[in-house]
């Protein structure tokens, strides 16, 4: 293998894919990244046998060749180098990699070794806009479970129904379900809340399409020059939607600004009572106020004014409810619930197509 490339290109490639590589693995090589030339490009590829990012980079080959070296070490040495041409060569399973001041050998591992996670043939494939797709990661992937031992409620779950393509994540404690599309064909895949973490790293604000290939094993994200496969979960997801109400008797409107704003002041006497908040809306005095004790420190009760129908109160996590506050893009949110112990609905009036669920504690 004879090549060379840009350090910011190869630099890029191998901050995209090294953070998929494992150290702390059982097989040693998967802390490598895999450097293969395809068709007068440079593959940067990594693994840890659920995920495989590669990244696709210009570059001159003279030989081809291909070789899997340290991605830590690889990765901060090629991005101490200064912009410019890197020229690679590998001699048996040593590279050497040289600029016009620096030059160094990296002790490489046979690319024969490296795991290649199966191709899928025959898969479904359709698309959805770059922006889109990266919103619908922004707003559900939070309420994903990082919980193992539900491993159905770590997923995010893409789905058609009733002609729309849905994407929806919960832990148990929260959901969140966002429309995407018309959905063409009958969708149904549960991929990896990890997986989707990185697929979000790896967008970025480009008009173009992200390409989604499936099979009953794997997905594939192909957005630009890069690629991400993922195994699917199996198992049945939840039927969600029993979760949300159809109506509501207390309901207030009010700006998201105001909302974050005494939502943040009163997380602050929150913390000893692992995020307990008390949301009171006012129908008579047009409020939403929310009180949080903490024993040792004092209390706190912030307010703000909103166009409200019905009074009631309600026990939520402040954490839960600023994260959800986040990802909202409007300026008003609407905020429903019924009883102390139904499911609260955070809705943005501007927009349909988002909605986020937050369950309330026992008071």
């Amino acid at each position: 293998m004879k090549l060379q490339v840009t350090q910011e290109n190869l630099s890029k490639a191998l901050s995209t894919v090294a953070r998929v590589a494992n150290t702390r693995n059982t097989l040693p090589i998967l802390g490598n990244v895999l450097l293969k030339t395809v068709d007068n490009r440079l593959s940067v590829s990594a693994t840890n046998l659920d995920i495989a990012i590669t990244h696709y980079i210009g570059s001159k080959v003279s030989e081809e060749g291909a070789i899997t070296v340290p991605a830590r070490l690889m990765q901060d040495f090629v991005s101490s180098l200064p912009s410019g041409v890197i020229d690679l060569e590998l001699d048996e399973n040593k590279l050497h990699i040289a600029t016009d001041q620096y030059k160094s050998t990296i002790n490489g591992v046979s690319a024969e070794d490296f795991p290649v996670m199966p191709a899928i043939t025959g898969g479904t494939s359709w698309q959805i806009s770059t922006s889109v797709f990266k919103k619908g990661l922004q707003q559900t992937v939070l309420a994903a479970s990082t919980d193992e031992a539900r491993p159905v409620l770590t997923g995010v779950f893409l789905h058609s129904f009733d002609g729309d393509l849905h994407m929806v994540a919960t832990d148990s404690y929260r959901l969140a379900e966002k429309t995407l599309q018309k959905s063409k064909s009958d969708t149904s895949l549960l991929v990896p809340g990890s997986a989707l973490q990185d697929m979000l790293r790896i967008l970025g604000d480009t008009e173009e399409q992200v390409m989604i290939t499936h099979d009953e094993q794997q997905v594939l994200f192909q957005v630009g020059e890069v690629e991400l496969v993922s195994r699917l979960i199996e198992g049945a997801y939840p039927d969600y939607r029993k979760l949300i109400p159809k109506s509501f008797e207390v309901t207030a409107t009010l700006s998201k600004a105001d909302f974050t704003n005494i939502t943040k002041v009163s997380s602050l006497f929150a913390r000893e009572s692992a995020g307990s908040v008390t949301i009171k809306i006012d129908e008579a005095a047009k409020q939403v106020s929310i009180r949080s004790v903490a024993s040792q420190l004092g209390e706190n009760t912030a307010s703000a004014t909103a166009e409200v129908t019905g009074s009631g109160e309600v026990t939520l996590n402040s954490r839960y409810l600023l994260d959800a506050l986040h990802v909202f893009n409007g300026d008003k949110i609407t905020f429903s619930f019924n009883g102390k112990l139904d499911p609260c609905l955070l809705t943005e009036p501007s927009a349909k197509g988002y909605k986020h669920i937050i369950m309330p504690l026992r008071s």
